[in-house]
């Protein structure tokens, strides 16, 4: 069933200090669409994570920083964890788990999805329900860690699902019975990305930009450091339909299928559809590119290969929200054979190909 649209609002009068901020922007959604007004509640505790994970990124080269290194552990990927990946991960979960709008999240850091009531020290021996935890939250903390330590550009990746009404734990259930149906519950958050209410990244850079969609346009915020707010300063972002920029690891060339391959090399050679000839911009992480290619257009991509067949992005909780917010700027999300929206995990570290940005450049990959 589709969804319908949500109501976005028009600014008549600014404050010409303050802009229009994320607070004021998510009330007057809630006033224009009163069921999403429990939403305005998840993405303010969301705003205040991200601002605090900024905070945590611009610090962490001092000396006095212990936020840099590894941690010792590995993810249920097999990627060593970063310090800030545990504490943003963390910090996220804190802030999300006490607006008590939130029933089931699954992370990149976490090895399965979680509940967000957990145990007084922190850890979580049971899954929980609440019956008015209407929302699922899946994020990628700090996408791009690995660039902490250079001071290269870092994201965190936000997307929510509504949760399912009908999942209800029988409070006198014994052993595999509540195992049976704790499952059911937890498959809440495997849904496809057409499901999808709302969508944001943030990413912590010269600036600290913060984008979200909730169905209906894109909408960029500025994080004003001297009144501590997300200012709007691009209402309504639409990617160009055409650009000649691509952003790939072109380092794995030949290990891509042959009509990738063959497109990208086109395009090298400006004897692509377009006819011009691509320049390449990577930046090596999935916020920092999707941003420029949301501005500038052209293309990101990380495509199987040899190596990596199903790519290296998570599609619940970086190629779905990502694709959401692509789609709802004008772009296009694919695997190249597939739209990454429509795609159903069957688990919650599925990775799968993909690439997305300006609608003629992806249709080209895709014909």
């Amino acid at each position: 069933m589709a969804r319908p649209s949500t109501k976005v609002p028009v600014f008549d009068e600014v404050c010409d200090t303050c802009g229009v901020t994320l607070t004021r922007f998510m009330s007057e959604v809630a006033m224009l669409n009163p069921d999403l007004t429990e939403l305005t509640t998840l993405f303010g505790a969301i705003d205040t994570a991200c601002k605090a994970i900024s905070n945590l990124v611009k610090r962490s080269q001092l000396p006095s920083s212990s936020t840099l290194g590894y941690e010792g552990n590995v993810n249920v990927q097999g990627e060593d964890q970063k310090k800030l990946d545990v504490i943003t991960n963390d910090l996220l979960k804190r802030a999300l788990r006490f607006t008590g709008k939130l029933g089931v999240l699954a992370s990149e850091e976490e090895d399965a999805p979680v509940d967000v009531i957990g145990n007084d020290d922190g850890t979580s021996s049971e899954i929980l329900f609440e019956d008015g935890d209407r929302y699922v939250a899946v994020f990628d903390p700090l996408d791009g860690s690995s660039n902490v330590d250079a001071g290269c550009p870092t994201g965190t990746i936000i997307g929510i699902y509504e949760h399912d009404e009908n999942c209800e734990i029988d409070e006198d259930c014994v052993g595999d019975e509540c195992t049976e149906m704790e499952a059911r519950c937890l498959a809440n958050t495997l849904q496809p990305g057409t499901n999808l209410v709302a969508a944001a990244y943030c990413l912590y850079s010269s600036t600290c930009f913060f984008t979200l969609t909730l169905g209906n346009g894109v909408y960029m915020f500025a994080l004003d450091e001297q009144i501590g707010e997300f200012v709007l300063c691009k209402p309504d972002v639409k990617v160009p339909e055409s650009s000649s920029i691509m952003s790939f690891n072109e380092a794995n060339l030949d290990k891509w299928d042959e009509p990738l391959k063959e497109v990208v090399t086109n395009w090298r050679k400006g004897t692509g559809k377009s006819g011009t000839k691509f320049s390449s911009r990577y930046i090596g992480a999935m916020v920092g590119d999707v941003h420029r290619t949301l501005l500038y257009g052209g293309v990101f991509g990380y495509p199987g290969d040899t190596k990596n067949p199903n790519g290296k992005l998570r599609l619940l909780y970086e190629g779905a929200p990502m694709s959401f917010i692509m789609e709802q700027a004008g772009g296009l999300s694919t695997t190249g054979k597939q739209r990454v929206m429509e795609i159903v995990p069957e688990v919650v570290h599925q990775r799968v190909p993909m690439m997305m940005g300006s609608k003629n450049d992806i249709q080209e990959i895709i014909d």
